[in-house]
């Protein structure tokens, strides 16, 4: 992603009318992600070797080899939806995320909806990470302000983070409720970055790339509001 402000093609530097197609363009497609993911969730969890798959994914050491090839995935994802060579190759990566997010989200989605004690949680963290995202979207867009400074504790921050849950996956401890807290508030901040980056930083034709980092944030925060609400439920 190129944020030199130098360059006449980033937003910062665009004309209204650019910029403002490029911020529509950005949030329809994160939509469109977001029904994708529904669709892709609501059709695994059909299936009846669902339970199965879920088995092998979270028995023993699976988590942490299903961790390991999502990270990988991601990476190439995020390479291809911001590759320049087409929008096919975009929407290809940008897909595959999508897809990766749903297979990834099928264990906890399962658990949610079988054994959660109230078949309304997905819903109700659903909806809170609408309100939380809306919420910190309008912060950013109303204040206008670059938080490009918050990379660097991102970039730490999630280091220490997957440190933590490889350990806790190796050793088969519980993180616990406080674990999730601090990890939704950070992918609130992770949020809040990106967004800063649609207004400030990115080139007006890398919408496919934007949402794939909205997106990518929106379902990390989702992730951490459901398990709370989860353990709430237990």
């Amino acid at each position: 992603m190129n944020t030199g402000y130098a360059n006449p093609y980033t937003v910062a530097n665009a004309e209204p009318t650019e910029r403002a197609a490029f911020i529509r363009s950005t949030y329809l497609h994160l939509g469109f992600a977001v029904l994708a993911f529904v669709g892709v969730e609501w059709f695994l969890l059909q299936q009846s070797w669902a339970p199965a798959l879920i088995s092998k994914m979270t028995g023993g050491m699976g988590w942490l080899v299903v961790l390991g090839a999502f990270m990988a995935i991601s990476f190439l994802a995020e390479r291809l939806a911001a590759s320049e060579a087409s929008k096919r190759v975009q929407y290809a990566g940008l897909g595959l995320f999508v897809v990766a997010e749903a297979i990834i989200f099928l264990p906890m989605l399962y658990m949610a909806s079988v054994y959660a004690g109230d078949d309304q949680v997905i819903l109700k963290a659903g909806v809170t990470t609408l309100f939380v995202f809306a919420g910190l979207t309008f912060a950013a867009f109303a204040t206008g302000k670059d938080f490009s400074f918050l990379r660097g504790f991102l970039m730490v921050g999630g280091v220490v983070a997957m440190g933590i849950i490889v350990v806790s996956i190796i050793f088969g401890f519980n993180l616990g409720t406080i674990f999730a807290g601090a990890m939704a508030l950070f992918a609130s901040v992770a949020i809040l970055y990106n967004t800063s980056n649609i207004i400030h930083h990115y080139r007006t034709d890398q919408y496919v790339s934007a949402s794939l980092s909205l997106f990518a944030s929106v379902a990390l925060l989702f992730w951490y509001i459901l398990r709370i609400f989860m353990a709430f439920r237990r």
